[in-house]
């Protein structure tokens, strides 16, 4: 047996941790419920963010849509900053607050996957970064972190489960399993030429037995054309200089007339190494580094009971409205009641997601959300606004 929860499992709120169950026991017991609203917010990324990819949404909607709620929010692949409230939850307390758990399970790992993808991809500006996380983690995860890794900005995903979730073909070369089993580099890679779909680029992983440099133009010679790029894979016990490896690469390359072969970098890789690698690099593997990013810790906070704002110590009690101040880019966050009152001053960056049980957003293709993210990408930096 797999020890993972099933949506079954998920959906009747088997995965709560047990003080909610307690909570609602004892609410039960004395007849006493409230109408609450709580807000999910960020406040303090991990370092070195300074901003944060909304992600989660779909699957938390999965289990919000069984309930009698009305919630608003930044919809899913949403660019957003500490403090700013993503997401609003108003209801009787005892229909969602047992599913917290869940819901902050989802929108936490979602978006740190997001985020790191965001920031990798932001690094490589046009290059291609693929994800090869998939294998860093349990197997029932990898659809949702390759859905999330695509979203945030990589180019593909390895995983052929997470694949047909995108409704995109899966990337990838070759392993070292191939050559070791085949017994030489160039004999394997020929064997996945005649093979492999013709349709499929010819990439070479030259780092299984010998000097990367000759296994490189070995390769090379002998695909031609049709070689369309080699992968570095070295051991970090045997790269030395990586830039000054690939570098090396590329003069043998361009010199023996086969400017057309990208470099293609994997291995350890993530936003810091990519900034290092840019300078020789075409295209990246990223694994670990986005499959294990940060989780974006939030909190589940109720800010209003029966219509009063009340708040926890530490927290700001009230709804709020993130917005837009209207002729400018300014992001401010608002009383609720504040920015309905001055709507031509004002503009909502909030989506109404669903109104007393009834669910009005649908989330659009991965494809539309990623799009989504690589625009708002222009807009800031690696370590700050």
């Amino acid at each position: 047996m797999f020890h993972i929860a099933g949506p079954e499992d998920i959906l009747a709120g088997k995965v709560t941790d047990i003080y909610f169950e307690r909570t609602k026991q004892i609410l039960n017991r004395l007849g006493k419920d409230a109408h609450v609203a709580v807000e999910f917010i960020v406040k303090k990324f991990p370092a070195p963010n300074k901003w944060g990819i909304f992600a989660g949404l779909e699957e938390a909607m999965t289990i919000l849509s069984q309930l009698p709620v009305t919630v608003e929010g930044l919809t899913e692949g949403a660019l957003f900053f500490e403090d700013e409230p993503v997401l609003t939850i108003t209801g009787k307390y005892l229909d969602f607050g047992p599913y917290e758990t869940a819901l902050l399970g989802i929108l936490c790992q979602a978006s740190g996957v997001a985020t790191k993808a965001a920031r990798c991809k932001k690094a490589a500006d046009v290059r291609p970064v693929i994800s090869f996380g998939a294998r860093r983690m349990h197997p029932a995860l990898a659809p949702m972190i390759e859905r999330n890794a695509f979203i945030g900005g990589c180019d593909g995903v390895a995983s052929i489960a997470a694949a047909e979730l995108l409704r995109i073909p899966p990337s990838g070369t070759i392993p070292h399993a191939l050559i070791l089993i085949i017994g030489d580099t160039l004999e394997a890679v020929q064997a996945f030429d005649r093979h492999v779909d013709p349709a499929l680029p010819r990439v070479a992983l030259v780092d299984t037995f010998n000097d990367e440099k000759f296994e490189a133009l070995r390769v090379a010679e002998a695909l031609k054309e049709k070689l369309f790029a080699i992968r570095l894979d070295t051991p970090s016990n045997r790269r030395g200089d990586f830039v000054s490896l690939a570098k090396e690469i590329r003069w043998e390359l361009d010199l023996r007339g086969h400017r057309h072969v990208k470099i293609f970098l994997s291995g350890g890789i993530d936003e810091e190494k990519i900034l290092q690698y840019n300078v020789i690099a075409d295209a990246y593997g990223v694994g670990t580094a986005i499959s294990n990013a940060p989780v974006l810790d939030y909190s589940m906070d109720i800010v209003e009971i029966n219509g009063r704002p009340l708040a926890k110590r530490g927290k700001k009690s009230g709804r709020k409205m993130l917005c837009h101040k209207r002729g400018s880019n300014e992001r401010v966050i608002l009383p609720m009641q504040t920015a309905l009152e001055q709507p031509n001053e004002y503009l909502s960056l909030y989506t109404q997601l669903m109104r007393a049980g009834e669910v009005l957003y649908h989330s659009p293709a991965a494809t539309e959300i990623r799009n989504i993210v690589l625009e708002q990408m222009q807009h800031v930096d690696l370590i700050g606004k």
